[in-house]
């Protein structure tokens, strides 16, 4: 199974020659599943410390551009996040595209608060839990973010059944510290991780840090985007995930 993750640049817009460049090099790999950042259209909504509901309004109408564009790749499966109305703020949905169908998966539900990233201001979930769902032939789980720092949520998603976590981001400068959780996710859970990330810098100074990267269900790196190359495709066989979760530490029950 080829899955692509990518470098989504800050401010994307689903149209004009930036996304048709981004467009062309997705089609270009053929993946069997696109794994994009985190609401990886238009500007970043958490940099704000006070919730704006004309600025939420914007983000929902683009994203819902965004919803076509992406549906206009003709993939066989796509995976993202987008904001949705939830009780006077937004949700931050996660969803799969499948030959143009919508299925939500999960709602953001761990927040940071602070400089650039005040999410638990704009955001709260209408939807609990993290469920598995088959999506283009492979068992998968997602993690948005920062619930990527929470390994007992990636362990869990192993034992379901899971094969696959994908982690669309949008984090910061700071590259270290998600190569270290995205290896622990793949460690304790025994599936693959994929994550995508926002990359660049804002016109207000807001800086992104990119790196897509993919480990394999042992925790060993996989791959990574570069300077050179914001858009990759790796190769993943379910069946290892299946044989990871039988050994070490996987089988090791609390």
């Amino acid at each position: 199974m080829r899955i692509c993750m990518m470098e989504g640049p800050v401010d994307l817009v689903p149209e004009g020659a930036t996304w048709e460049g981004i467009a062309d090099r997705i089609g270009e790999l053929a993946p069997d599943l696109l794994v994009t950042n985190e609401m990886p259209f238009g500007p970043w909504l958490a940099a704000g410390p006070a919730y704006d509901p004309a600025l939420a309004a914007e983000s929902v109408r683009l994203h819902g551009a965004g919803l076509r564009a992406l549906a206009a790749l003709g993939l066989p499966a796509v995976v993202s996040s987008r904001p949705v109305p939830a009780g006077g703020r937004l949700a931050n949905e996660a969803f799969a595209l499948q030959d143009g169908r919508y299925t939500p998966l999960h709602h953001k539900q761990m927040f940071p608060e602070e400089p650039g990233f005040f999410e638990a201001t704009w955001f709260q979930p209408a939807m609990q839990g993290f469920e598995v769902f088959e999506v283009g032939g492979i068992r998968l789980g997602v993690q948005l973010c920062t619930e990527l720092m929470f390994n007992e949520r990636a362990r869990r998603y192993g034992r379901d059944g899971a094969e696959l976590i994908v982690v669309p981001r949008a984090s910061g400068a700071s590259v270290g510290r998600w190569l270290t959780a995205g290896a622990m996710a793949a460690l304790v859970s025994g599936c693959y991780v994929v994550s995508s990330n926002r990359a660049g810098r804002t016109a207000d100074g807001q800086v992104f840090g990119g790196r897509a990267f993919a480990f394999q269900p042992d925790g060993e790196p996989l791959a990574q985007t570069t300077d050179s190359e914001s858009i990759v495709v790796v190769d993943v066989d379910p069946a290892r995930s299946r044989a990871q979760q039988s050994r070490y530490p996987c089988y090791v029950r609390e």
